[in-house]
């Protein structure tokens, strides 16, 4: 096993109310917060202030049938991190964009444009979009099958890479006696022809001051982990059991060393649902609270369905043992990577949905963890110790709490220990990161798998 060796990157999630989608319920919650730019920027300047890398958003092109008993994913993230970007300095924005609903040139081209516009900031969190209703709000009668949606991703994301390097680092000339600007021997057709996508290019702007934006990308089926392998510099993951996480890290490394890269050249980020507060009886009641808005039938039927289990086969409270689960993930399963992590859990010893669902803050899937900063500065730094991570995604249990009890609480201690920044070195998110600067030469064609 090979685990980190310096200190771990921190983004933190924004989505509102928070990670237990009920929390706009709660006596003190907006029920609107999610439309207010101004609660975003406020939010965004916390973060700053503690000097977190950046800051992400989810996101989907469809609403979903949950908006009867919470709020959705609101505004447009490529609009509202926008904002945020133009009222920080250094804080990184990682944008959802989905490949099965976008065009690559467009996508290139606003993500190249964001680099330039936030002076290297810019990341796009790809994702194939797993909801089923998407599809009618772009003319198509069905959603595509998983596996056409990430053949579609591989091409997506090799026609935009290679628009993104289309201008040669050489190109300016800006000869003001001649009058010749650029060279155009230095800027070049892509001319892909591909399955999915005809493209000439290339882009009409070089590259940004990161060469490349930062991709993102989560998914923990076959296809989700050839494209972190071949494209990823940052992979979202999500894990119940530390060993689950660090298995899950050296996959991730592996596939990166076949595709050519070194085992550095990609990121794991973990999602983590934080609740913090000063003392951990504070921090029980408020998660007690959050457990009792929990719509717990709907959320077990939607656990039995991930896992591949009857409808109605088990209640909130009878225990499910691993030899009850089916020998393989259904290949309907809304995510793969959140049925093996509820596998994992289950793996360890019968839990029931209630207990799985609580764990998984409600139903989000990724794992809770509750306490005082100094009990979740511990857990964080024991993961990352065990070579679970490189960084974290902190995804609030209620964003306009545990956001701010974070970045204020947990996050000086983590700086005392070492374990992370305490001001901006480098002025790109990639530099961060840690990232090498991705650039293919000039006629290499990435090739399947």
């Amino acid at each position: 096993m090979s685990g980190p060796t310096s200190g771990f990157h921190l983004n933190l999630s924004l989505m509102t109310p928070g990670h237990f989608r009920q929390a706009w319920r709660l006596p003190h919650a907006d029920p609107l917060a999610y439309l207010d730019i101004d609660y975003f920027q406020r939010l965004a300047r916390i973060a700053e202030a503690a000097k977190i890398d950046a800051v992400f958003l989810g996101d989907g092109p469809a609403l979903r049938g949950e908006i009867a008993e919470a709020p959705g994913t609101g505004i447009d993230p490529l609009v509202l991190l926008g904002s945020v970007a133009a009222v920080t300095e250094h804080l990184g924005v990682v944008i959802t964009s989905s490949t099965t609903y976008n065009s690559p040139y467009n996508l290139a081209r606003r993500f190249q444009a964001l680099d330039h516009v936030t002076k290297g900031r810019a990341a796009v969190n790809i994702v194939t979009t797993g909801t089923p209703a998407a599809a009618a709000n772009f003319g198509l009668d069905a959603h595509p099958a998983r596996e056409t949606r990430y053949q579609r991703a591989w091409e997506f994301l090799d026609v935009v890479t290679k628009l993104w390097d289309s201008w040669d680092a050489d190109w300016l000339v800006a000869d003001k006696a001649s009058g010749r600007y650029a060279d155009p021997d230095r800027i070049h057709r892509i001319d892909h022809e591909g399955e999915f996508f005809s493209v000439a290019g290339p882009l009409p702007v070089p590259p940004g001051p990161q060469g490349r934006p930062v991709v993102v990308q989560a998914g923990g089926s076959e296809g989700g982990l050839r494209l972190a392998g071949d494209f990823a510099d940052v992979v979202f993951t999500v894990a119940q059991t530390r060993e689950r996480a660090v298995a899950f890290r050296e996959e991730i490394r592996r596939r990166a060393v076949a595709a050519g890269r070194g085992p550095d050249a990609v990121k794991v980020s973990l999602g983590v649902v934080v609740l913090v507060a000063a003392t951990e009886e504070q921090a029980r009641r408020r998660e007690r609270e959050l457990y009792d808005l929990l719509p717990i039938e709907r959320l077990t039927a939607n656990l039995l369905a991930n896992l591949g289990l009857p409808a109605g086969s088990f209640g909130p409270d009878d225990p499910i043992a691993v030899g009850d689960l089916p020998e393989s993930i259904p290949a309907e399963t809304f995510s793969t990577g959140f049925s093996e992590s509820a596998r994992a859990l289950i793996a360890a010893g019968p839990r029931t949905p209630r207990e799985v669902i609580e764990r998984g803050a409600g139903g989000s899937g990724h794992r809770l963890l509750v306490g005082t900063p100094e009990q979740v500065a511990d857990d964080l730094q024991q993961w990352f110790d065990a070579g679970a991570a490189d960084g974290f995604t902190i995804m609030p249990a209620e964003t306009a709490v545990d956001l701010e009890n974070f970045a204020t609480g947990v996050v000086p201690i983590l700086q005392r220990r070492g374990l992370f920044q305490r001001v901006y070195r480098d002025r790109t998110l990639r530099a961060r990161l840690g990232l090498p600067v991705a650039r293919r030469q000039r006629g290499e064609i990435a090739e399947s798998a």
